[in-house]
């Protein structure tokens, strides 16, 4: 059987998570992600996606971690600053596949990797904008650590709060197309290192990774209330694509949407990017729903992911990282159920050229 893309063939059994389009849920290792975000951190249920036990504190801390090996550092350093963010981490990650580090269990391997993807991050973008390099700071959490680290201030509890709900709800999605790539990948028997590159390279299409400028770029219209109904339906009129509504997956509203319009509407009056956002989304459903009625156009994990982002100051160019960042505990989590119960992916082609 023929279908094109891979569209709705089953390739792998997991544990790992599960997507409903239908009914709009995600779940963790059989968890609603609704109940996982409200009572851990991200260091939480990361363990939790790794190992399947909701209180595994072998895995939780990250922090150990943050400290590049030095070979690591002098390949970011030596990188030309016009070399993007997702080829720097995709070139420092492969460099992590040495003997010391290969040595360690896959579990943390994977911890390790996704300790070290935030300051790589950070550095190489300091570096593009001939920053001084900051420090990790060990008292901070994972979240408030990397926000601290690209600006060298502090982060307030609101901006904390805000990312780490997205990080949290980011990190795990089925078999996107990043991680059926890292699954591919180590069904070789490669390496960890090698399959999350492969995830990386994955993720640096705009198809993929890039969704959350585009909403910006519509938010960035809305001056003030007032103006939004006006836009959007010029925009819709026009036959314009309104970003961050519509999703291939869900054909109701996307769960992590909910969770993060939920965090937003507990924030507002505290950053009013996040309370214009909440404002238009009202608006836009009911314009979409007037103009392209039966289409199921509900808003998806983007829009809110890209309220955040500008909320907290974040440019547009550290988006893909970031989700990548928070995706690398899925990325890892699968990679290590592959190798566990593998079977090369070896799919069949048909040749569709001429005979001579």
């Amino acid at each position: 059987m023929f279908q094109k893309g891979l569209k709705d063939v089953v390739a792998v059994h997991t544990k790992i998570a599960s997507v409903d389009g239908e009914k709009g849920e995600l779940r963790y290792r059989g968890v609603k992600v609704d109940e996982l975000i409200n009572e851990g951190t991200f260091e939480d249920i990361a363990s939790f996606l790794w190992s399947g036990e909701r209180a595994n504190t072998s895995l939780a801390s990250l922090k150990e971690y943050r400290v590049l090996p030095n070979h690591i550092i002098a390949i970011i350093d030596a990188l030309p600053s016009d070399v993007s963010l997702m080829d720097a981490m995709r070139t420092a990650i492969s460099a992590f596949a040495h003997t010391e580090f290969k040595e360690k269990t896959l579990e943390e391997q994977a911890v390790i990797l996704t300790a070290a993807l935030p300051v790589i991050i950070a550095r190489h973008y300091r570096n593009q904008k001939g920053l001084p390099i900051v420090e990790p700071k060990q008292e901070l959490n994972h979240t408030a650590n990397y926000l601290w680290m690209l600006n060298g201030a502090v982060p307030t509890d609101v901006q904390v709060e805000a990312l780490e709900t997205y990080l949290k709800l980011t990190m795990e999605h089925g078999l996107n197309a990043s991680t059926f790539a890292a699954r591919v990948t180590i069904s070789t028997e490669s390496d960890l290192t090698a399959a999350v590159t492969s995830a990386l390279g994955t993720m640096k299409g705009p198809l993929h990774g890039g969704a959350p400028s585009g909403v910006i770029s519509l938010l960035n219209e809305f001056k003030n209330p007032t103006m939004i109904r006006d836009i959007v339906r010029d925009k819709i009129t026009s036959g314009e694509k309104i970003m961050g509504f519509g999703h291939r997956i869900y054909k109701t509203e996307d769960p992590r949407s909910i969770l993060l319009r939920d965090k937003c509407l507990n924030l507002q009056g505290k950053d009013p990017w996040l309370d214009i956002a909440t404002i238009a989304e009202k608006e836009i459903i009911e314009l979409l729903a007037e103009h392209k009625p039966g289409r199921k156009l509900y808003t998806n994990v983007e829009y809110y992911a890209a309220a955040i982002m500008r909320s907290i100051d974040m440019p547009a160019e550290l988006f893909t990282p970031t989700f990548s960042a928070a995706r690398m505990v899925g990325w890892t989590a699968h990679a290590i159920e592959q190798i566990r119960d593998n079977t090369i992916f070896r799919p069949q082609s048909i040749y569709v050229g001429e005979l001579k």
